[in-house]
C-alpha cells in the first residue's frame, strides 16, 4: 500500500506483503539506536506544503532514554529559557519519529512545553527505511506490545523529570494515528496524566495477545480526559465505531470528547501528505492546545 491510499483503503494486517530484507542482512540490524533523519521512505513523496518549524528560542535534538531492557532514542524540544515547563508526550504515527513528529515537538515547544517523542518501535524495526505501509503495519506495528509502549512512555516521563527542565506534574500526551491509539491506552495506564489528545486513531480491530485491549474496550474506565479528533472520511475508523466510542465515553466519568471533522481524510494534520487539510489541521491544533491548557497541562 502506498501513501495516496493510506486511510482510504482497508488494510488486511494478516496478509500484507512482507517487507523485503536485503540478502545477507540480519533482521536485528533494523532495530534502531538513533532516530531517522528526514522523512520515512513510506511517507514520500513529501509535498512542498510540509511545515518546517525552526528551533529559534528552543533547545531541540535527539536524546537517549534508559528503559528496562536498554536504551531507546527520542526527540526532545523545549524552550531555551530557564524553568520547569509542562510536559507533552508526543506519540508517533506508524512512520516512527521522523521529521514530521520532530516538527510537532518543536511546535509544542514554541508554545512553552517540554515536548518529548520516544521512538516506540525501536526494538521491532526501523520503519523509516521501509517503503510499504501494509508491511510496516504487519511486520512492525503488530509486533509492538502495548505494555512495552506504556513502559517506554513512563520512562520518557522519568527522563523529562530528571532533566531539571520539566514539570511532570503538568503532563499531557498528543498522539497521531498509531499514537492516537496509544493516547487512549496510556490514559487508562497512567491516571496521573492530566489530559490527552488522540488524532484519527484506530478504536478497534488491533487486539492480540500483546495488544489485549482496544480503546473502545477501555473507554468507560478511563479517568483522564481525552479529546479525540477524527476524520469524516476514514476507512480505518468507520463512523459507527466512532459512535460506539462516544457512547462508551459518555457512560464513563472522564469527561472525554470526540470531534469529527466532516469531509477530511485520515491524516488531515500531516502537512507532508496529500490528505493534509490546512483548515482542519489549524482548528484541530487550537482545540488540542486549549484542551491541554484548560486541564492543567
Amino acid at each position: 500500500m502506498k501513501l495516496m491510499d493510506y486511510g482510504l483503503t482497508h488494510i488486511d494486517f494478516q496478509n500484507a506483503a512482507p517487507q523485503a530484507v536485503p540478502e545477507g542482512v540480519s533482521r536485528r540490524l533494523f532495530v534502531m539506536t538513533s532516530l531517522a533523519t528526514g522523512f520515512a521512505l513510506a511517507s514520500e513523496p513529501v509535498l512542498a506544503q510540509a511545515i518546517t518549524t525552526d528551533a529559534k528560542g528552543l533547545v531541540a535534538g535527539e536524546v537517549s532514554i534508559t528503559v528496562a531492557d536498554g536504551k531507546i532514542p527520542a526527540y526532545v524540544a523545549r524552550p531555551a529559557k530557564a524553568g520547569k515547563h509542562p510536559v507533552v508526550l508526543i506519540a508517533q504515527e506508524i512512520f516512527g519519529v521522523h521529521e514530521h513528529i520532530k516538527d510537532v515537538c518543536r511546535r509544542y515547544a514554541k508554545l512553552g512545553y517540554y515536548a518529548i517523542a520516544p521512538e516506540l518501535f525501536a526494538r521491532q524495526g526501523d520503519v523509516s527505511k521501509m517503503t510499504d505501509i501494509g508491511a510496516i503495519l504487519k511486520d512492525v506495528v503488530s509486533k509492538v506490545p502495548d505494555a512495552q509502549v506504556n513502559a517506554d512512555l513512563d520512562a520518557a516521563v522519568a527522563f523529562a523529570k530528571a532533566s531539571g527542565h520539566a514539570n511532570t506534574d503538568r503532563l499531557g500526551l498528543v498522539g497521531f494515528c498509531y499514537g492516537g491509539r496509544v493516547a487512549w491506552l496510556y490514559a487508562k495506564h497512567n491516571p496521573k496524566l492530566k489530559a490527552a489528545v488522540a488524532y484519527y486513531s484506530l478504536l478497534s480491530g488491533l487486539k492480540s495477545d500483546i495488544k489485549p485491549q482496544d480503546p473502545i474496550d477501555v473507554a468507560g474506565d478511563i479517568k483522564v480526559p481525552v479529546l479525540g479528533l477524527y476524520s469524516g472520511i476514514d476507512a480505518f475508523v468507520p463512523q459507527d465505531v466512532v459512535d460506539k466510542m462516544i457512547a462508551a465515553l459518555r457512560a464513563g466519568s472522564s469527561g472525554s470528547e470526540i470531534v469529527v471533522f466532516p469531509n477530511v481524510n485520515h491524516g488531515f494534520n500531516a502537512d507532508y501528505r496529500p490528505t493534509y487539510d490546512k483548515t482542519a489541521a489549524t482548528y484541530a491544533a487550537k482545540l488540542a492546545h486549549d484542551w491541554l491548557k484548560e486541564r492543567g497541562v
